[in-house]
């Protein structure tokens, strides 16, 4: 098993931000700005939600490893730290999520 985490890619993800845009695709991303990657990343959503619903495994994990990247890249561009998101999940888990979405 990997010990590969969302840690390790946002630290990826941030090291090629930096790169040429030539050389890098998340550093392409960057230069073109959050609204491309915002809307790349709904093309994952997308092709992930079709392949949960085709119920095509392989495709599902290739399409949600895109989905997870092209978030960490929009992240990035936002300057939003991972951890900003976890403290998040880890405050909605104190509580049902029926609880949680009746208090919005």
């Amino acid at each position: 098993m990997s010990n590969f985490s969302l840690s390790d890619l946002e630290a990826i993800v941030a090291l090629r931000a930096k790169a040429s845009p030539d050389e890098s695709w998340t550093a392409k991303l960057v230069a073109l700005g959050q609204a491309k990657a915002a809307k790349k990343l709904g093309e994952e959503a997308v092709e992930t939600v079709i392949a949960a619903i085709s119920n095509d495994r392989a495709n599902l994990v290739a399409e949600s490893a895109d989905l997870i990247y092209h978030l960490m890249v929009v992240l990035k561009i936002a300057d939003i730290p991972l951890q900003d998101v976890m403290n998040e999940l880890e405050r909605r888990t104190s509580q049902s999520g029926l609880q949680e979405k009746a208090s919005r």
